[in-house]
């Protein structure tokens, strides 16, 4: 079955109660025993589980062509629970140019667990593969990497990890299902912050790790994700279940407009770099090129001036809102060494852009007013 087929499909079936084609949403903390104590639809408690996130693992798995889902509350509640699911003394590999979240969660807080951590150039197998020790237990991938689109070669670094005896856990935020199947690259995880495109509408909050096998790492996992509490409510579950259905449609426009909006910006005399894997020119179009279908909706401009210019150009834009997150209908820009802080190691001339599903040339055309007017202070 097609990838766009399986976003309408799975997970979904008529309520068997009243035959409804769009499921209710179960806005109940516990489920009734019947005389016998037992359960029987197999639901306990809404930490535990939950008829909206049992639909919703089921529709993640077959987008990712993983045979389990686990969704969470959010990105980073997956991503802890992955971390949390190693040993003290045990090491993790990540990109240098990972999400400022999750190195910051292995920094601030898994580093007290006893978890080491090296981040590497991952761009390069080779810096990778130096990495590894005799106590490497689990590889990070991201790619596209946030915020600078860096690329990753899932495929080479998978079997890095592999041949460690690690495992390889994929970022897939920014690529979606419907551009890049980490599992069928070697990976042994995907992971979603499915806030971003696979909700699609900036309104809800939601993490998901997909595993091909439903095996003692996902026992562990889930265990993790029961007891841990990191669980999605059942109307943000939903939610999500409604954005997946028009995601495969949504990721067109996105990287269509994305790719007329990079070509635009990379001939702009006040702009000194765009990132973006679609663009020939970029370091990482290759293997984006060889493991994408095609190069996503988010791309970051380095503007000529530095972060004055740059933060400038966020004062002056129209149509793109200044704000945190992606993956929505609308155009953000973010200013990302602001946000990160004085630690970020982010150029501070560095913008990124969420290109939305707004018409390109108006989305153009925002940008070169705001580019112009922001070097026209300059002179």
């Amino acid at each position: 079955m097609r990838i766009e087929t399986l976003t309408v499909h799975a997970g979904h079936q008529p309520d068997p109660a009243t035959g409804a084609v769009t499921p209710p949403i179960y806005l109940t903390t516990t489920f009734a025993r019947d005389a016998k104590g037992e359960l029987p639809h197999g639901f306990i408690y809404a930490r535990s589980d939950n008829p909206n996130r049992r639909d919703l693992e089921r529709a993640l798995a077959a987008l990712e062509g993983g045979e389990t889902a686990l969704a969470f509350a959010s990105g980073m509640a997956a991503t802890a629970a992955v971390f949390q699911s190693m040993l003290p003394g045990e090491h993790v590999i990540a990109p240098q140019d990972a999400y400022y979240g999750t190195a910051k969660l292995l920094r601030e807080v898994m580093g007290g667990w006893g978890l080491a951590s090296t981040l590497v150039d991952m761009t390069d197998p080779h810096a990778v593969a130096r990495a590894v020790t005799p106590h490497t237990r689990l590889v990070w991938i991201e790619t596209p990497s946030n915020p600078t689109l860096a690329v990753t070669d899932i495929a080479r670094v998978a079997a890095i990890a592999r041949a460690a005896g690690a495992r390889c856990v994929c970022d897939n935020t920014w690529a979606t299902p419907l551009l890049q199947r980490p599992l069928a690259l070697g990976c042994d995880v995907v992971m979603h912050s499915t806030t971003k495109y696979l909700g699609g509408h900036s309104d809800l909050t939601g993490g998901a790790l997909v595993l091909p096998a439903d095996d003692e790492w996902a026992a562990r996992l889930r265990t993790q994700q029961q007891l841990g509490g990191g669980v999605p409510s059942a109307f943000d579950c939903w939610l999500l279940m409604r954005g997946i259905r028009s995601l495969a449609w949504r990721m067109r426009g996105h990287c269509e407009n994305a790719a007329r909006v990079a070509g635009f910006l990379a001939t702009h005399a006040a702009v000194d770099v765009v990132h973006y894997p679609g663009l020939a020119s970029d370091p990482g179009h290759a293997v984006a090129a060889r493991q994408m279908t095609a190069f996503g909706g988010m791309l970051s401009v380095e503007v000529k001036g530095g972060a004055p210019a740059a933060l400038e150009v966020v004062r002056r834009v129209r149509l793109f809102t200044p704000a945190t997150s992606l993956g929505g209908t609308e155009s953000l820009i973010e200013h990302r060494a602001s946000v990160e802080g004085p630690d970020s190691l982010t150029p501070p001339g560095l913008l990124r852009l969420s290109i939305g599903l707004e018409h390109a040339d108006d989305l153009i055309g925002d940008l070169d007013q705001a580019l112009r007017g922001a070097a026209a202070t300059r002179s």
